[in-house]
C-alpha cells in the first residue's frame, strides 16, 4: 500500500492491523504452530519499527495503547475547550454589548467570525492532529452564529429560515477544512433544519412551526443519506458515519412519533389508520436497515436500525399490554422478546460466519 495515499484513519488501521499481527504471532510461537528464525523475527521487527515510524512522523497516529488513551483525552479537552470558549465568546458580546456604538458592534461582528475562521485555516495546515484547530473553527462558528442574529437584531432583520442555510454552509465549509466532526453534525442540523423550515413554508405553516409536522424531516433525511456519496470521504475520519447516523435518526425518529399520533400528520386518513401505516413502514424499514447495514459492512446502519427495531417494538407492547397486563408479566414478555432477538442475530451472525469461512 502506498503511504501517501493513506488518509489518517487509514493509517491508523495500519497501526493497529501491525499491533494485532504481531500480537498473533506471539501466540502461534507460544503454541509452537510456526517457529520463525531470529535473523526473520528481526527483519520484521525492523520493518515494522520503521513503518510505524513513519506512519507517525506523517500523520500523527497512535502507535501504542498508551498513545491512543492519551490522544482520546486530548479530543475530549480539545472538544470541551472549544464548547467552553464559544460559550465564553457568546457572554462576552452580551456582557459589554450595550456599551459599544452601533459601528464598533458591525465591526466585532463581521471581523470575529473572518479573522477566527483564517486562524483556524492556518492552524489546520501547521499541525497534525488539528486540535487547537478545532477549537479556533468551532468559536469561529459560534461568532458567525452571532454575527448573523445581532446584525438582525441592530437593522431589524425580518427572521428567515435562509440564516440556518447560511449557518450550514459555513459550518460544513469549516468542517471540511479542520476535519471536525462536530461542526460536521452542526452543519447537518443546521441544513436539515433549514429544509424542514422551507417544506413547512410550502405547505402553508409559518416556518417556525416546521417542528409540529414531523414529516417535514423525511426529505433532509434522504438528502444527508445521499451526501456522502457524491465525494470520496475517505481522507474525513468518521464524516461517512455521522452523515448516516444524522440520516436514519431524521427518518426513524417522525416515524415513530408518527406511529403513536397520527392527527400530526400530512395525510388525511384517520389517525389510526395513519398511525397504523407509519407502525408497519418503521418496522419495514428498520429490518431493511439491519439487512443494508450487514451487508455494507456498515455498523452505524446495523446498529440504528437495531435501536429503532427495539423502539418500535416495545412502543407497540406499551399499546397493547400495559394497561391491563400484570407488570411483572409485561416485564417478562420484554424479556423474552430481547432473548428472542438475541436467537435471531446469534443465527444470522453464524450464518455469516459459515459465509466467509465458504
Amino acid at each position: 500500500m502506498e503511504e501517501n495515499s493513506l488518509s489518517q484513519c487509514d493509517a491508523q488501521q495500519r497501526v493497529d492491523q501491525i499491533h494485532a499481527f504481531q500480537q498473533e504471532m506471539h501466540e502461534l510461537e507460544n503454541d509452537n504452530v510456526i517457529e520463525i528464525s531470529a535473523e526473520q523475527k528481526n527483519r520484521l521487527s525492523g520493518y515494522h519499527q520503521q513503518l510505524l515510524q513513519r506512519l507517525s512522523d506523517t500523520y500523527d497516529v497512535d502507535t501504542s495503547r498508551q498513545s491512543k488513551q492519551l490522544s482520546l483525552g486530548m479530543r475530549i479537552a480539545s472538544m470541551l475547550g472549544a464548547l467552553a470558549m464559544a460559550t465564553s465568546i457568546f457572554f462576552l458580546f452580551y456582557q459589554f454589548w450595550g456599551y459599544l456604538n452601533t459601528a464598533v458592534q458591525v465591526s466585532i461582528l463581521v471581523i470575529a467570525p473572518i479573522l477566527l475562521f483564517i486562524v483556524s485555516l492556518k492552524l489546520a495546515q501547521a499541525e497534525k492532529s488539528a486540535y487547537y484547530s478545532k477549537i479556533a473553527a468551532l468559536v469561529s462558528l459560534a461568532c458567525f452564529v452571532l454575527n448573523l442574529s445581532m446584525l438582525g437584531q441592530i437593522f431589524n432583520i425580518t427572521p428567515s429560515p435562509n440564516a440556518f442555510a447560511v449557518w450550514a454552509a459555513f459550518s460544513f465549509l469549516l468542517a471540511y477544512a479542520c476535519n471536525a466532526r462536530l461542526l460536521l453534525f452542526f452543519g447537518i442540523v443546521s441544513l436539515s433544519g433549514f429544509i424542514a423550515m422551507k417544506v413547512g413554508s410550502w405547505s402553508g405553516m409559518y416556518w417556525i412551526n416546521f417542528g409540529e409536522r414531523p414529516e417535514n424531516f423525511l426529505l433532509p433525511s434522504l438528502l444527508i443519506f445521499l451526501l456522502p456519496h457524491f465525494s470520496d470521504h475517505r481522507r474525513f475520519s468518521g464524516f461517512a458515519s455521522i452523515y448516516n447516523v444524522m440520516a436514519m435518526i431524521m427518518l426513524f425518529l417522525p416515524i415513530l412519533i408518527l406511529s403513536n399520533w397520527g392527527e400530526i400528520s400530512y395525510l388525511s386518513w384517520s389517525p389510526e389508520m395513519v398511525e397504523g401505516c407509519y407502525q408497519l413502514t418503521g418496522f419495514a424499514l428498520s429490518v431493511a436497515a439491519i439487512w443494508f447495514g450487514v451487508k455494507r459492512q456498515w455498523g452505524e446502519v446495523t446498529n440504528t436500525g437495531n435501536v429503532f427495531f427495539i423502539l418500535f417494538l416495545y412502543t407497540k407492547f406499551f399499546d397493547w399490554w400495559w394497561d391491563w397486563m400484570p407488570k411483572y408479566i409485561f416485564f417478562f414478555i420484554l424479556g423474552l422478546s430481547a432473548l428472542l432477538a438475541l436467537m435471531v442475530f446469534k443465527r444470522v451472525r453464524l450464518s455469516d460466519l459459515s459465509k466467509g469461512a465458504t
